[in-house]
Order: C-alpha cells, then sequence, then structure tokens
C-alpha cells in the first residue's frame, strides 16, 4: 500500500476568516454588531436596547433626537420635590433662630429680630421694603409654624411635580408677594403680620387651577379651600386679607403656566409672570405713596411731606 501525501484540499486547508474590527476600537476583532446601524461593535461599545444591542454611538444619536418628555407646564418629569423641603427648611431655621433670640422656644416674637421682619405697613411705607418679603418667613409660635408647614408638603410636593421647581418658585414667591400686597392695601396700618399663609393659600389656588387643567376632581380641593377660609374669618388673629391675596395669585399664576400655548410655552409664562409681578410691585407702589403722605402727616415732619398730597 503506498502512502500518499500531499497538500489537503477544500475547507480543512483553507485559513479561518478574518473578524472585522470595532469601528471605535481597530485593534479589536468583534463578532458582534449594532443591531440599528449593522457596524461590528466590541462588548464595551454596545448597550443593552429593548431589541438587541446598540452601539454608543446610536444611543447618543436617539437621545439628541428623541423629544424628553414634560408635563402640562413644560417641566422635566420627575417624582422628586427639591424646593419644597428647601422652603421648609428655611422656615424651621428663621423660626430657630427668632425663637433663641428671644430665649424662649415656644414664643418667639420677642426677639428685635423678628420685629425687624414683619410686615406693618406704616414701617414698610416709611422704607422698610423688605418687609413684604421677610414676613412671609417668620411665624408667630411652633403651633403657627407646623401648621404652614405641613400644609406645605401636602399641597407642595405635587405640585412641583407638576410646575417644575423654577416655576415652583415663581409661583411660591408671587404669592407671597400677593398676600402682602392684600394686606399693604387694606390692612390695619399699625398691625404687624407675619406667617408663610398668604404663599401656603396661593399653592392651594395653584392646586385648584391644575386639578382643571387635568380634569381632576374638584370637590375635595374646594372643600379644602372654603374650610380654610373659614377658619381664616372665625379665629381672631388671623390676616384674612393675607390668606385672599395669597390664593387669588397663587391661581392667577398657575393658569398663566398651564394654559400657556405649547408652542413658544417658556416665553408666554415668563412674559404672564413678569406682567403679574409688575401688577403686584404697582400696587406696592401706589399704596407706598398714599401712606407715605400719611405718615407724613402724622408725624412733626407733617408740614414738610405734605408735597405728596
Amino acid at each position: 500500500m503506498s502512502d500518499q501525501t500531499g497538500p489537503t484540499s477544500g475547507a480543512e486547508g483553507a485559513p479561518p476568516p478574518q473578524m472585522p474590527a470595532c469601528v471605535r476600537h481597530p485593534d479589536r476583532p468583534t463578532g458582534l454588531r449594532c443591531t440599528r446601524c449593522h457596524r461590528p461593535a466590541c462588548p464595551e461599545c454596545l448597550r443593552d436596547a429593548s431589541v438587541g444591542q446598540h452601539c454608543v454611538d446610536c444611543v447618543a444619536e436617539a437621545k439628541r433626537t428623541t423629544r424628553e418628555p414634560v408635563t402640562v407646564a413644560g417641566a422635566r418629569v420627575s417624582t422628586t420635590p427639591v424646593v419644597v423641603p428647601a422652603l421648609i427648611g428655611l422656615n424651621v431655621l428663621v423660626y430657630v433662630v427668632t425663637a433663641a433670640l428671644a430665649g424662649n422656644l415656644m414664643q418667639n416674637t420677642g426677639s428685635g429680630f423678628f420685629q425687624s421682619w414683619t410686615l406693618v405697613p406704616m414701617y414698610t411705607a416709611d422704607g422698610d421694603w423688605w418687609r413684604i418679603l421677610t414676613s412671609g418667613f417668620l411665624h408667630i409660635g411652633a403651633v403657627h409654624l407646623l401648621m404652614n408647614m405641613l400644609a406645605l408638603w401636602v399641597l407642595g410636593r405635587d405640585l412641583e411635580v407638576v410646575f417644575g421647581w423654577l416655576r415652583f418658585i415663581a409661583v411660591y414667591l408671587l404669592s407671597l408677594l400677593g398676600g402682602s400686597a392684600a394686606v399693604f392695601l387694606m390692612g390695619d396700618m399699625a398691625q404687624p403680620v407675619a406667617g408663610a399663609s398668604g404663599a401656603v393659600y396661593g399653592l392651594m389656588g395653584a392646586i385648584a387651577v391644575a386639578a382643571v387643567r387635568l380634569k381632576l376632581n374638584l370637590r375635595p380641593i374646594l372643600v379644602v379651600i372654603a374650610v380654610n377660609v373659614i377658619i381664616s374669618v372665625t379665629i381672631p388673629g388671623i390676616s384674612l386679607l393675607g390668606h385672599l391675596g395669597g390664593i387669588v395669585v397663587g391661581a392667577l399664576t398657575s393658569a398663566a403656566l398651564l394654559y400657556a400655548p405649547a408652542k413658544r410655552r417658556t416665553t408666554w409664562q415668563l412674559t404672564a409672570l413678569l406682567g403679574v409681578f409688575v401688577l403686584i410691585a404697582a400696587l406696592f407702589v401706589t399704596r407706598d405713596l398714599q401712606l407715605a403722605d400719611l405718615v407724613c402727616r402724622m408725624t412733626a415732619n407733617g408740614r414738610a411731606c405734605g408735597v405728596l398730597g
């Protein structure tokens, strides 16, 4: 029997096929491909997708072209409130400071710090303009603080999710100023007013408008608002004017945010919020001139100040 040797033929003698290289790493042969663009990619450059795996380039392109979901107010979708806890923390901090200065944890109104921050229309007209804002972060006793912070948490956490943190701050601060404006315009000239109630009632007005916009059941919200208004009327020492001013401005600013046209929504919202702020400022200035004239007439310098009348 002869031994036949020689070169083999067919598939057994063919060299193994060379694998393509990853498009991002040419030095890495790979048998994997992106299921979207079909280019070869190494495991480091692939990301799991609903169907197969996508390369990092396709993932980045999808992020650029996919429209990010937003709420009805145009805010990014989020489930974690940030501003509400910060506001609660700020109010608690201010209370602790005033209580420490007064030397009494339950009765904090005796500190000079508290007295210089409360809203007193007569002093505000005389130049203490910061009072229209700072009074909204003061509270008369721990119970007052607890009630307002509880309401802020219950109402604010859902509204912040709908509005987004920046729009929520605008609604809160404008409602606070709206409550101060009502007190400044129609309140007792010498009566000090303090508390976050104006801003909290603004959130009540805002959540009512949001319920209408989202087609939710409005009855429970209206019941809560009605009960709080009745409490404001029947219990002495509560500023009804501040509450009503806050709820009106809160509803107005919420409507401006929630009913703005989708096209150029941000521009419409900014314009509306600026308009509300200008209106409140104009009311303050008009009333300030009247009160300043009255203050001047009540002082020894009244004769010299008579030009304001």
